[in-house]
């Protein structure tokens, strides 16, 4: 049997200001009607023998996480919660712990979350070659084959093993990314693959090498499993403990040491999505060579992605630029430098800005809300509710609120009464009152919050009772 495990961590912050914090670009349809999370699920359909799905996140994503993989209708294997990034090999180590103890014998497939795959069926029979390996004990890593002279990739130098092992090549060098004059040499001695970040072994044997090469991470996550602790859907992993571990990726930490490292080459329309220009590459593009989404009007444009969220986006007399507008932020750069979206990502960090965490549409487990107008003094939200979710018990320290439905109907509790609201119905919440809102029914309920006082920031919320093991 193949375990799939997903790593869902990263924070793509070079697809900003579409993929934030709290809202990164695996959470996100970029590339297709599903998020990017989703398409990694549903391509192992074509898969043989695959066992039920482990998913490791950022606990801030747990319940966006959650909720995808049940609207796939994934049959979940356990959804484990980082309490902080330690890169790629610990990672997987928590996970080889728990499908060598619940599965023994079984094969990791471990996939990032945020990649493009446009052929399943390719991707399917690539691991089915690599299973082969796998089962001998090898530790396999899949080789991009390179169409291009990319210098944004690390790169793998493998030769054909000398046992014959059909489509199976020995690994003889990692390398680090290169640059222009270098990529082009390993294009043209046929050499070299680009490194796709996906791997395929047993646990036992990941583990064994692991243990081998850096005894510290295996401690580390082996205590952190220990007193890990069940929390609704989720496996919450000791903090403590993770956090001391090294952090250090596979490739690092393991297969540029071990002797047992081996390579299947994968030709199956892969992409890592690492900026924008790389959603220019993987989409269809129109005559002029753009690629439109969202309300997108131009005129003499060419070989341009524009992508809105919010408005209506015009552009006039451009030639391969990136235009990607969102309700809170709009960015315009050539193709050539979207690399350097970090940079601003990073100055946005400097300045604490907001934009760089969330977007002005917040998900929550129960829903969503999203700041319609804000000043000094007040803040206007609308707030979607779930069928049968509810906000928690709570009160505010600095600020008093004001609830107007809009469709359907609101159980709220304030104190000690609890009332009904329907639509064009409203209620007042005064400072430091304890209050809950519940969609008891079954359609969206909707609602519009004014908040006034002297602080509104999301952090003045005392609760007292959560269904969702907020704190």
């Amino acid at each position: 049997m193949i375990i799939p495990v997903i790593l869902s961590g990263g924070s793509g912050t070079r697809l900003w200001p579409l993929s934030r914090a709290l809202y990164p670009k695996q959470l996100l349809s970029l590339a297709g009607e599903k998020t990017m999370l989703q398409e990694t699920v549903l391509r192992l359909a074509a898969t043989d023998d695959i066992g039920p799905v482990y998913c490791i996140c950022n606990e801030s994503h747990r319940f966006l996480v959650a909720e995808q993989l049940h609207e796939i209708e994934t049959d979940i294997g356990e959804i484990i919660l980082e309490p902080k990034g330690r890169n790629t090999a610990p990672a997987a180590a928590i996970a080889a712990m728990l499908v060598a103890e619940k599965h023994p014998g079984a094969i990791m497939l471990l996939l990032p979350a945020d990649h493009v795959i446009r052929d399943s069926e390719a991707f399917g029979l690539a691991v089915s070659v690599g299973k082969v390996a796998a089962e001998k004990g090898e530790l396999v890593t899949f080789g991009i084959l390179p169409l291009s002279a990319e210098t944004g990739y690390g790169y793998i130098r493998a030769s054909v093993k000398s046992d014959g092992e059909k489509g199976v090549y020995a690994v003889d060098e990692f390398v680090e990314k290169p640059d222009k004059e270098t990529a082009e040499n390993y294009l043209a001695s046929g050499d070299y693959f680009w490194n796709s970040g996906i791997f395929l072994f047993k646990a036992e044997a990941y583990l064994l090498e692991l243990e081998a090469q850096a005894p510290a991470i295996v401690a580390a996550c082996r205590e952190a499993l220990g007193k890990a602790v069940a929390d609704l859907d989720f496996l919450r992993l000791d903090a403590e403990a993770f956090c001391a571990s090294p952090s250090d990726s596979i490739d690092y930490a393991v297969m540029e040491k071990t002797t047992r490292a081996a390579l299947v080459p994968l030709d199956a329309g892969w992409n890592d999505v690492g900026a924008w220009s790389a959603l220019w590459d993987v989409q269809e593009r129109d005559d002029a060579g753009n690629v439109k989404r969202g309300d997108v009007l131009v005129h003499d444009v060419k070989n341009c992605y524009i992508h809105a969220t919010s408005r209506l986006v015009t552009a006039v007399g451009l030639d391969g630029h990136i235009i990607v507008e969102t309700a809170d932020a709009v960015l315009v750069a050539s193709r050539e430098c979207v690399q350097d979206v970090k940079v601003l990502v990073e100055e946005l960090k400097r300045r604490e800005r907001d934009e760089v965490e969330i977007h002005r549409r917040v998900c929550r487990p129960w829903g969503t809300y999203e700041t319609v107008d804000f000043s000094e003094r007040f803040k206007v939200k609308r707030i979607t509710v779930n069928p049968g979710a509810a906000l928690s018990l709570q009160k505010h320290h600095h600020r008093a609120e004001h609830w107007i439905v809009v469709r359907g109907t609101a159980t709220v509790t304030i104190g000690e009464k609890q009332i009904t609201l329907c639509e064009d119905q409203s209620t007042y919440i005064p400072i430091g009152q304890f209050h809950r809102l519940e969609n008891s029914g079954k359609i969206p309920l909707e609602l519009i919050e004014v908040q006034s006082g002297s602080y509104l920031g999301e952090d003045d919320i005392v609760r007292v009772e959560d269904r969702y093991g907020r704190q």
